[in-house]
């Protein structure tokens, strides 16, 4: 820390988030502004989570000048890292945070859907629990609303509560346009180029299912957009821009 003395305060009270962020393993993570951190407000209820919370605080925000032993300051920067994955699930559901999340799932820094007929979907972090180590992070993919888990084994070791359960929900509510068409398109089994019976049958069930359940809908005033296999070939894989 003591090299970067001489440079600004701008540029030093950044410097613990920037090497968090630019850690390799923590590119779903985005940078929390200094304003947000520092006030306490958005902070509260923490402190009970966080094993030497001020110290853990001094050190994200650049404030800590503590002379300790090594292992003590090993489980400070541990808690530190703990406080901003906290902090971080409430940020990125604020109006700044959804605008710096939008932007990684725009660029598809969380990875594409693995499912073929989804044709690489931009996929986003959550968590299937809010409580710290319930949960490691999945990801959303909003094509086929399915969950997977990450492919990097450093990103699959993320507590999902650093993203949260209504992450990514919360991001289509604000940013509609955002929400894919539901697409009617699914793998058939077939042998020699026939649908097996009990898939067939199975199919014709859902088809009948789904026209049920789009009429309802549409009763209700729900608009149903939904997009053939066909269709979707011809789209643009990148998400569109609001």
């Amino acid at each position: 820390m003591e090299d970067f003395n001489s440079e600004t305060d701008s540029d030093y009270a950044s410097y613990w988030r920037d090497w968090f962020i630019s850690t390799r393993g923590h590119e779903y993570f985005c940078e929390i502004d200094e304003d947000y951190l520092t006030d306490r407000f958005n902070l509260t209820g923490l402190q009970a989570e966080v094993q030497y919370y001020q110290y853990a605080l001094d050190l994200v925000t650049d404030q800590f000048d503590f002379e300790c032993e090594d292992d003590m300051r090993e489980q400070i920067e541990k808690s530190a890292r703990h406080l901003y994955g906290l902090v971080h699930a409430r940020y990125i559901i604020t109006t700044r945070g959804l605008a710096k999340m939008l932007e990684k799932y725009k660029k598809c820094d969380f990875g594409r859907c693995p499912r073929v007929l989804c044709r690489s979907h931009p996929l986003l972090p959550l968590g299937l629990s809010d409580l710290p180590h319930q949960k490691p992070v999945k990801l959303y993919c909003a094509k086929c609303e399915d969950v997977y888990s990450p492919k990097s084994s450093r990103h699959a070791a993320i507590d999902g509560a650093y993203f949260g359960a209504s992450f990514p929900h919360i991001l289509f509510q604000v940013y509609p346009g955002l929400i894919p068409p539901k697409s009617n398109e699914r793998y058939m089994p077939r042998c020699f180029g026939f649908k097996t019976h009990a898939q067939a049958a199975l199919s014709r069930w859902q088809e009948g299912e789904r026209e049920a359940q789009d009429v309802r809908l549409e009763k209700a005033g729900v608009e149903v957009r939904r997009v053939d296999g066909e269709d979707e070939e011809d789209e643009d894989e990148e998400v569109v821009e609001v």
